[in-house]
């Protein structure tokens, strides 16, 4: 296909139809003679942001730089062209530097306390006073963010409980800051929300013990919420093989069951929400839209979900939507994705850096 494209139809968010071309693997909206024309009429959606993501880990844990291949394709796929991979065992440094792959915004390896999280996939720490140094060096070699496992389980108490001392969670997010990078938290339950928060966290993934009082706070101070909640489905299965933690089993039925409020609650309250679908492990790549769904279902609009994967995500992350001089990485749908979610899973073309790929 030309290198030269064109397209003609509504472009979101702003609605407005006009003409754009393609030229050089980016954006313009002067004419450019000479160009194919992939679509009339059509709606022009900047490309899907996936802010939870793991193109390096399987359901046995660290993949090859082959298989994380393959995991982002699955994505592209889906019309994913943005991921924050949101702590990855592997480097996929490899991955950033082919064009016809997603552009994936590193937040370097998961900190956790020894025994504190799943086997083999971050660094684990011996002693909490550690956390500091570890962020620092994290953040240096990251893409601007920095993830933190903010509770599991606790087997000596056999239920959820926070890792880091409140103390050594303020320092550690502000070295990330003074380094300039933003940090994240993997939480699941109440008890390390409040410690998080009054570090002055960026980002909550999961989220789903967040009170209404949290969320207004939250809101208050512009912390993002990427609840995955295509991937709290599988709360009841985790906890079904919790036997012998049955507070934490039941804790983890609570969570699920409440899940949906939280959202509603945090919409309503004026959290940015983003989606994220914690692909990688538990959750097969190139699910995005079933997050987006979900997102609707719990209580955003049709539009605000939508945004919450695309152009919101974009600008919440520092890359541009479809504007002049942008890199050229868009879906082509042949109805309007704002009336019918499921119309994303059915793009006329994904273009990434100019490229087409469907």
């Amino acid at each position: 296909m030309s290198t030269a494209l064109h397209a003609a139809g509504v472009i979101l968010p702003g609605g407005e139809s006009r003409d754009l071309w393609i030229t050089g693997g980016r954006i313009s909206f002067e004419p450019v003679p000479g160009a194919e024309t992939l679509g009339r009429d059509v709606f022009l959606v900047p490309g899907l942001v996936d802010a939870h993501c793991h193109p390096g880990i399987g359901v046995g844990g660290p993949v090859s730089l082959e298989e994380a291949t393959e995991q982002a394709l699955a994505d592209r796929a889906a019309g994913t062209l943005l991921i924050r991979d949101c702590g990855l065992p592997i480097d996929v440094r490899p991955l950033q530097r082919r064009a016809d792959l997603p552009t994936i915004i590193r937040a370097g390896q998961h900190l956790a306390l020894t025994k504190r999280y799943i086997p083999g996939l971050g660094i684990e720490l011996d002693d909490p006073a550690q956390l500091p140094a570890a962020v620092a060096e994290q953040a240096r070699d990251g893409d601007g963010w920095v993830k933190l496992v903010g509770d599991w389980i606790d087997r000596g108490v056999g239920d959820l409980a926070p890792l880091w001392p409140d103390d050594v969670l303020a320092e550690a997010v502000k070295v990330a800051h003074d380094h300039g990078a933003r940090v994240t938290a993997h939480v699941f339950g109440e008890a390390a929300l409040p410690g998080l928060i009054a570090a002055g966290i960026d980002c909550l993934e999961h989220g789903t013990g967040l009170s209404s009082d949290q969320l207004a706070e939250l809101a208050r101070n512009d912390v993002a919420l990427v609840p995955t909640l295509i991937n709290i489905e599988n709360f009841p299965g985790i906890a079904d093989k919790a036997g012998k933690y049955p507070a934490y089993a039941a804790h983890m039925r609570a969570l699920h069951a409440g899940v949906g409020e939280m959202v509603a609650t945090a919409v309503e309250a004026g959290v940015r929400v983003f989606a994220g679908s914690d692909a990688g492990g538990m959750v097969e790549h190139g699910r995005l839209v079933d997050e987006i769904e979900a997102l609707h279902r719990a209580g955003m609009t049709r539009e605000a979900a939508l945004a919450s994967a695309s152009w919101a995500a974009r600008d919440w992350l520092g890359h541009p939507g479809i504007a002049d001089g942008a890199p050229a990485d868009l879906l082509v749908y042949a109805s309007d994705p704002r009336e019918d979610l499921g119309v994303l899973r059915h793009p006329r073309h994904i273009v990434l850096g100019g490229v087409v790929y469907a």
